[in-house]
């Protein structure tokens, strides 16, 4: 049996889906746990500004975006990173013999409708975006304004 070969950390990336495949699988799950992103809900993107996507977390509450469940929303009940699967309250399939199991999600195919705030550092991440964005908002408000009084001064335009 062959010993299983260690990611190498000098990857950069490749065109070859193969080969990016390969990477997502054999990844560490420190790495792989920064795959667990889902797109924020309109609402919650136009709230806190630069922010586009953000780390999955229990208690979540998300709407699938993709497949059988499309439309329907729950709250994450646990998360997977072995398999980068998310699992949530309410989905589930009923197997042949009557009993029920809960069907996996990839954190694609899901959108974030409303965030557990009850860590200070994921609250302090989503607000440090929106300082981010706000003050580069400011700054090319001041530049724009700038550059009209330096228009306004130039010989030409006397």
């Amino acid at each position: 049996m062959q010993k299983r070969q260690k990611i190498t950390t000098s990857w950069k990336s490749s065109t070859q889906v193969r080969k990016q495949r390969k990477y997502i699988y054999r990844a560490p799950l420190h790495l792989k746990q920064k795959l667990m992103h889902s797109h924020l809900a309109k609402e919650l993107r136009a709230k806190y500004q630069g922010v586009r996507r953000i780390q999955l977390r229990k208690n979540d509450k998300i709407k699938v975006a993709r497949g059988e469940f499309r439309g329907k929303e729950g709250k994450v009940e646990r998360i997977t990173l072995k398999s980068s699967r998310v699992y949530i309250t309410g989905m589930d399939r009923i197997k042949a013999d009557g009993s029920k199991v809960q069907v996996p999600f990839h954190p694609s195919n899901l959108v974030i409708v409303e965030l557990d705030l009850s860590d200070k550092r994921r609250k302090e991440k989503l607000t440090a975006g929106k300082k981010e964005a706000s003050t580069a908002d400011v700054k090319s408000a001041s530049a724009h304004s700038q550059k009209s009084t330096v228009k306004k001064l130039t010989p030409s335009n006397a």
